[in-house]
């Protein structure tokens, strides 16, 4: 047999394998389900999902011990933390105070656990090279590793928007709602409006998750990544209060977090929740983007 001839039946060969192990699309659905089994399964993830689940009840009893009197939670105003005023007239308001309560810090910190352990934490454990092992290849298992961790961004923020709403409907009142603007909408409109903030506020995620999983391609540990990750969300976050840092303030991913109380004016303005969710998109695309190289041209070892 000539070397042509060997070299063209090694040629059909690889060409047979790459066809062997090309996934198909209900095996990719199956990694993704795979993957949200194990993430949700997890003692941690049990453990963060109900620590955010608690802070509305903590907030939701704090209030109540507070106006058992007859006297008025919170200040004035409608902005963010401020809807802890109208929550005695409306538990509905539990539901926005616990999301601007949670955004901060609470809910970046469980995506920062989650998105940095993703890939780390498979290298630690020595499963990574498994996973590589069949047919998935590193830019599938990264987007699903993602599409992991923003489901778990949508799942936390639904948990702590349905605890107060759940919270909320016990201890106080429900009915009409008056906006930010001093006009009245029905409580549907306002069940419609809290369900869309929780959706945005899920979405003002998507940087910080792009952000862990850069990070979790960086080093082989899961605890140094979520450190990282958590360490830098602190360290953007006291930046974005310094005033001398104005000018750079607009960029940084958590500078539109709270835009989402404009959904409480009538009308709704947009501008900054635009601004919001464009700079995460952003955010996602450069961080994403890092971590896939990084991910594509890493020694896998372990």
């Amino acid at each position: 047999m000539s070397r042509a001839e060997v070299e063209a039946g090694a040629g059909a060969v690889r060409v047979e394998d790459a066809a062997v192990r090309k996934p198909s699309p209900l095996w990719t659905f199956g990694l993704f389900r795979s993957e949200l089994l194990t993430t949700f399964r997890r003692w941690r993830t049990i453990a963060l999902l109900a620590v955010l689940a608690a802070v509305p009840i903590l907030i939701g009893i704090a209030i109540k011990i507070e106006t058992r009197g007859g006297s008025t939670a919170g200040g004035g105003g409608g902005e963010g933390p401020a809807f802890i005023s109208q929550i005695t007239n409306n538990g509905l308001f539990l539901v926005f105070t616990a999301l601007a309560a949670t955004l901060p810090f609470f809910l970046p910190m469980a995506i920062g656990v989650i998105a940095g352990d993703a890939i780390a934490g498979e290298a630690n454990a020595g499963t990574l090279r498994y996973l590589l092992v069949a047919p998935a290849g590193r830019t599938r298992l990264l987007l699903t590793k993602y599409a992991t961790t923003m489901t778990f961004c949508l799942v936390a923020t639904l948990v702590v928007a349905l605890s107060a709403l759940t919270v909320g409907a016990l201890l106080f009142p429900l009915g009409e709602l008056t906006t930010i603007s001093g006009t009245r909408i029905s409580f549907t409109e306002g069940l419609g409006r809290a369900l869309l903030i929780a959706l945005v506020v899920a979405a003002s995620l998507i940087g910080v998750a792009a952000l862990g999983l850069f990070v979790s391609t960086l080093t082989n540990s899961g605890i140094a990544a979520m450190a990282t990750t958590v360490g830098l969300l602190i360290t953007i976050q006291i930046l974005d209060q310094i005033p001398q840092l104005h000018a750079l303030q607009p960029y940084f991913f958590s500078h539109y977090w709270l835009s989402f109380a404009d959904l409480m004016r009538d009308p709704v303005y947009w501008d900054d929740m635009v601004r919001n969710l464009g700079l995460q998109g952003l955010y996602a695309a450069v961080f994403g983007s890092a971590a896939w190289a990084r991910f594509a041209a890493k020694d896998i070892t372990a």
